[in-house]
């Protein structure tokens, strides 16, 4: 399996970076800028994402979220967006015939999008009903408190979508200069995968790119502070599950053991043959839902593991799961644990870049952020390439760092998991 793509260098320094996959009914269309709410101070924590709202709001040519959402779903296409900590991506899927159409439409959101008054403060208000959801939803919010510790006083340790405080008094005048700032061709790159004419995606894009064609000058992401301890944080709520989640620093998206980071994580606690899920739920019975996650970042990252279990049974699942972290940093894995893992992740690969909307991410992502495209099959070369002892290795790196644990559940003391991680 191949894929096969091209990249365009357009006018004003964007990047257009095209995929034929003429067996294909659809075609997908990211237009996708760096940024996103790491670049955010206190005072503008959630402008990314209110933004990246605002645009679904009305354009000059289509004024509201009516018409924009008409102009694809009339075709049978969707159309969504999405911002994280280092980009905010928009994109649509439609039939391949109607790709112009949710070009035009993509680029008229990111290009002339109104930005009224009155929508601003609509969506303000659907925005704070967001952040208090996710309060109300432990399972979701206790990884947000466990990003706080991992990143204290950093905009990666804040919530994507901003605070209370921070989104009641954002007004019109940031959020426009915000934008300003950051959606400039130099900062974007459009993937486009489909059973297309190549000249014919390129001939499209060309005359939309009415984005300013400078840089306005790059705002520096600042590097997270070391982590020099052992942190546990203790949110007392009334829960019938206790909501844990415990990880150390790892590694960023361009590290050169990102492949054995990745593995280590398959291994540890990912689906259903991972270590965690047939010790933790299988043999102990402890936990319904238990695995592991990573987030990487351009100069640091970590590794985490969630855990949803009896509060009675909370400090002994968690000393199981320390068990088995320990394990990994002491012990080769088995070759044939290794094997699996790999093809894990190898078809998981595959099967995500099946689609055409998986592969215009998959080539948006790496010419954005990662600044080359690999193949597939340079991808899998490299995840092959991880032995057990680069595993062991790496999970004797990472573990040496301070573990940092968030809790939510009905406990009146953290004594106890500071006593497990030695905080």
């Amino acid at each position: 399996m191949t894929s096969p793509h091209r990249v365009h260098v357009l006018s004003g320094g964007a990047k257009l970076v095209t995929a034929s996959m003429p067996e294909r009914l659809s075609s997908s269309v990211v237009v996708m800028f760096g940024g996103g709410s790491r670049l955010e101070d206190d005072r503008l924590a959630g402008v990314s994402h209110f933004i990246e709202h605002l645009f679904f709001k009305g354009t000059q040519g289509r004024p509201s979220s009516k018409e924009i959402a008409d102009a694809i779903e009339g075709v049978g296409g969707f159309i969504n967006a999405s911002t994280d900590k280092e980009l905010t991506a928009y994109w649509t899927r439609v039939p391949s015939e109607h790709t112009a159409l949710g070009i035009d439409v993509l680029f008229d959101i990111v290009s002339n999008s109104k930005l009224d008054p009155a929508d601003i403060e609509r969506e303000r208000a659907v925005i704070l009903e967001e952040l208090k959801m996710y309060q109300d939803q432990p399972q979701d919010f206790v990884q947000n408190l466990f990003e706080e510790l991992m990143w204290p006083g950093h905009p990666l340790g804040r919530d994507i979508a901003g605070t209370q405080e921070s989104v009641s008094q954002l007004n019109r005048d940031d959020i426009l200069e915000y934008a300003n700032a950051q959606y400039r061709l130099p900062n974007v790159v459009i993937g486009a995968a489909s059973a297309l004419d190549e000249s014919a995606i390129v001939d499209t894009v060309r005359p939309l790119l009415t984005l300013p064609a400078d840089s306005n000058g790059n705002v520096t992401a600042l590097a997270p502070a070391l982590l020099d301890a052992a942190q546990v944080l203790v949110r007392r709520q009334r829960t019938e599950q206790a909501h844990i989640c415990l990880g150390v620093r790892a590694y960023s998206y361009l590290h050169p053991d990102r492949y054995a980071i990745d593995l280590l994580n398959t291994i540890l606690g990912e689906g259903m043959s991972s270590r965690l899920f047939l010790h933790i739920r299988e043999r102990l019975g402890l936990a319904y839902d238990v695995h592991s996650f990573m987030a990487k970042h351009r100069d640091t990252g970590y590794v985490a593991v969630y855990l949803g279990v009896d509060p009675k049974k909370a400090v002994e699942a968690v000393n199981a799961v320390l068990a088995e972290l320990a394990g990994l940093g002491d012990r080769e894995v088995l070759p044939e644990e290794l094997a699996r893992a790999k093809e894990f992740t190898k078809g998981r690969l595959r099967l995500e870049l099946e689609t055409t909307n998986g592969v215009a991410f998959w080539l948006s992502y790496q010419e954005l952020l990662l600044g080359q495209i690999r193949t597939i099959e340079e991808e899998l070369a490299l995840v092959d390439a991880v032995t057990g002892t680069d595993v062991k290795r790496v999970a004797g790196e990472i573990l040496r760092g301070p573990m940092q644990m968030a809790v939510i559940g009905p406990f009146a003391s953290d004594a106890a998991f500071r006593s497990a991680i030695g905080a």
